[in-house]
């Protein structure tokens, strides 16, 4: 038997264990705080464009906060944390948590939505960061609206390159795990991510050796952006707009803005082709690949929190944003 049969047998059989031996009281208990705190740490923003849910966390320069598959304004913050002296302003996208999923979602559409809830908020500009599949709105803003990205930073981006896709590899325990994200089943996550976590941390982009070397403080990290997925059921619509939409070639060379693009070439979403195509096109780019730590920058945030540091020199001192005109 291959070492991928043996995986996928092995997912299953934990799901299948954990639905007859854990209790259901437990898992009920768990997933009602978890939609609490998810009702209560939001806003909803009234935009031109509908409303948008958002979080608003500290103080200083505005950095817009996007992010990436499986999140939620919540995710944003949480991501964020390593950023403490700027105000963090982290949406939820389309079809994420209570932002509604529009007929058009496409990531110019919600580059737009971004602009609306800066508006909204009475921000001229921010610095937009663009986590994961966050990054194509990210992008789209710098290309539209360029006058409010007061610098744009890429973290392991979801992006255009010739020939090839940012994605989940096609294993079998991948596209078993895909399938009950896909089927937006909270009880089915809820139970894999204890008893079948090495194969979500593989789903998720990260190699699970780094995770089992890391420090404890770090493996919790690791757990809470896991956890944020839930609830699932509240996601799923903008996670399965996230697997349908096509990234296409763009002109790249039009964005002008101050630009960083960190990934890590350990990444097993291979986000490294898509983040070096950005950076040879869009001028002045400075681009920065880590050789280990996955999709989660695992046991790399301090080179991390450095690299956007010396990006950034000055820009927490800058005033808060202006108003839009």
């Amino acid at each position: 038997m291959s070492n991928a049969v043996r995986g996928f047998t092995g997912f299953a059989a934990a799901i299948a264990g954990v639905a007859g031996g854990t209790t259901f009281g437990a898992y009920r208990r768990e997933l009602r705080s978890i939609r609490r705190r998810v009702r209560n740490g939001g806003r909803i923003a009234q935009t031109k464009l509908g409303p948008i849910e958002y979080g608003d966390q500290g103080t200083g320069a505005p950095a817009l906060v996007i992010h990436g598959a499986g999140g939620g304004y919540d995710q944003g913050l949480l991501l964020a944390q390593s950023l403490p002296e700027f105000r963090v302003i982290a949406p939820s996208r389309f079809g994420y948590l209570r932002t509604p999923l529009p007929k058009d979602a496409s990531p110019t559409a919600q580059a737009h939505a971004h602009a609306a809830l800066l508006d909204s908020l009475a921000i001229g500009s921010a610095i937009v960061i663009g986590v994961s599949a966050g990054a194509p709105s990210a992008v789209e803003l710098a290309l539209h609206q360029p006058e409010r990205v007061r610098a744009l930073i890429l973290l392991v981006p979801r992006g255009y390159a010739p020939n090839h896709t940012v994605g989940v590899p096609a294993s079998k325990s991948n596209q078993l795990v895909l399938r009950v994200i896909l089927s937006g089943a909270d009880f089915a996550y809820w139970s894999a991510l204890r008893l079948a976590r090495n194969k979500l941390v593989q789903f998720m982009g990260v190699p699970p050796e780094l995770v089992k070397r890391a420090w404890p403080a770090e493996r919790e990290r690791v757990t809470a952006i896991m956890e944020s997925v839930l609830p699932l059921s509240m996601r799923v619509a903008g996670i399965r707009s996230d697997t349908v939409t096509t990234l296409e070639l763009l002109p790249l060379e039009r964005i002008k803005v101050p630009t960083l693009i960190i990934t890590a070439r350990d990444d097993l979403f291979k986000t490294l082709p898509a983040a070096g195509f950005m950076a040879e096109r869009i001028p002045g780019a400075k681009l920065i690949v880590l050789d280990r730590g996955g999709h989660f920058f695992v046991s790399r945030q301090r080179q991390l929190n450095d690299a956007i540091a010396e990006f950034l020199p000055g820009i927490e001192n800058d005033a808060k944003g202006t108003e839009p005109s």
